[in-house]
Order: structure tokens, then sequence, then C-alpha cells
């Protein structure tokens, strides 16, 4: 009975070994599938991207990258490397498509993607045709467009270029067509699109004239307490529509909008700057 029970606690110690093997076995396991993961997207611009990969992690053993995919597949690169590219041809892609990288890495480490930029769209349009009604609508035909990037509207007024509206657009580099209808001034009208990509730098079309029927817009009174009122000009009576800017003596902007009067009875006392229609004008405040 003695001996059955030494075999008994033998095996039972036996089973605590087995077990305690068992979960260190299992946080090896664990610990050396723990990874980070970066993932960059974007579209693809025909450029390679740069990795930088340290060597070792905490434990201090191999380089940092263990795997990279792009669009879900894995890729061929060579990741054993202080430094390697991920080479975007062998997946056919065409300027402008969709592109998902993941680099799957080491914790304890961190690679370092050198050029991240090549995947953020790029303003490459080209307009084919652009032309403007005298209604204000307008219309333009672009080509060469390898990223969604939106379009301003601009129309130049008050001496300077200004955003009037915004539509999205389509980034193909095939032919592409838009309209947007403005709010013309009386008289001449001149319109122009622009895009602004990453690097801040605007690419810009040639400007469109167009010249409307409106009445020329006019104002009063010249020393207001409640109301600036706009109204077709001769005409008092006659209230006219227009976009309007009003900027303090410092040229802080304190009012813009659009419509036949604006409310200045929240204003300071003081002499302010009028935009309206196609002219600029000054008021006072009572």
């Amino acid at each position: 009975m003695f001996a059955q029970k030494k075999k008994y606690m033998k095996i039972n110690f036996m089973n605590k070994i087995y077990v305690v093997a068992l979960l260190c076995s299992l946080f090896v396991s664990q610990n050396s599938f723990a990874q980070g993961l970066i993932i960059l997207e974007g579209n693809y611009q025909g450029k390679n991207i740069y990795v930088q990969n340290p060597y070792g992690n905490s434990a201090g053993v191999g380089f940092c990258v263990t795997e990279v995919k792009v669009n879900g597949n894995i890729t061929t690169d060579e990741v054993n490397s202080s430094a390697f590219e991920i080479d975007m041809k062998p997946w056919k892609l065409n300027i402008g498509d969709k592109v998902e990288i993941k680099v799957f890495h080491k914790e304890g480490c961190k690679p370092k993607i050198l050029n991240p930029e090549v995947l953020k769209p790029k303003s490459t349009f080209e307009v084919v045709s652009m032309s403007a009604d005298k209604d204000g609508t307008i219309k333009w035909t672009t080509k060469s467009e390898t990223g969604k990037l939106s379009f301003a509207i601009e129309q130049f007024k008050w001496n300077k270029w200004v955003k009037v509206g915004e539509v999205d657009g389509v980034g193909t580099p095939t032919s592409n067509d838009y309209t947007f209808k403005i709010s013309p001034n009386s008289g001449k009208n001149q319109v122009r699109v622009r895009q602004t990509d990453y690097s801040g730098q605007p690419r810009l079309s040639k400007a469109v004239e167009l010249t409307s029927d409106l009445p020329e817009v006019d104002f009063a009174p010249l020393k207001a307490s409640k109301d600036v009122n706009f109204f077709e000009k001769g005409k008092n009576d006659k209230a006219v529509e227009t976009m309007y800017e009003i900027y303090d003596q410092y040229g802080n902007i304190v009012k813009k909008g659009f419509g036949s009067k604006v409310d200045v009875s929240n204003l300071q006392k003081g002499g302010y700057f009028l935009n309206f229609d196609n002219k600029m004008g000054e008021f006072v405040k009572k």
C-alpha cells in the first residue's frame, strides 16, 4: 500500500511538472508570436515603399520586420535586412488604385517607413475644357487625375480669389466631367478651380469669364445701428441678395454670408470694411 501511495505521489508530481512545462511553453509561444503592425493606406502613384528595418527587439534576436502584405497578399521582399524596398510592380496596380500595406514587426522594436507620402493622392489633373454660362453654371472636364482630391471653386472678387464651393474629384485618369453653380456678381465674373495635395502646393486651372445680367448692387445706411441692407443701385426699395464679408479696422473678418441684409447690431461701435457684389465699401456702426 505504501508502494502504491509512493507511485501515486510520483505520478502526481510528474503531472504537475508537465502542466508547468505546458504553461511555460504556451507563454513562450505566445510571446514569440506577439507582434506589432503598421498599416499604410492610400493610392498607387507608381512608386515603391522604402523601409528602415532595425535589428533585434527586446530579446535582441533578428531583424524587426517579420512579414509584409500588399492588399492582403504576402510579398516576397527580402525583409532580413537593415533597409528594404516594398516592390509594387508584381501587383500590377494602375495609377490611382487603392493600396493597403501591412508591415508586421516584432514587439520591442519599430521599423520606419521612409516615404509614406508616395501613397497620398497627388494633384495631377489637366483641364480638357472649361466653360461658364451666364447663369453661373461652371462646367469642366479633366484627365490624368491620380487620386481623389476635392476641387475648390474660386471666384475673383474684392481684388482676391474667394472660395465659393467645393466638388469631390473622381480621381481616375480617364475623362471626368464636373458641374458647379456659383452666385454671379453683377457684370464681369472670373472663375477657376483649384486642387491642393499633401505638398501644400495648389494646382490651378485657367480662369473662365462670364458676364451676368444681374443689376448693380449698393448698400445703406453708411451709419448703421441694426442692419446693413443690399439693394439694386438707384432702387432702395428693391432688395438684392449678395455674398458679403465684413472686416474690422484690424483686418479681422467679423461676419460673412449671403443675403439681402446683414445684422450688425452685435458689432462694436466703430468703422468697418464691407465687401459685397463685386465692390468694396465702408460703414460705421453707431
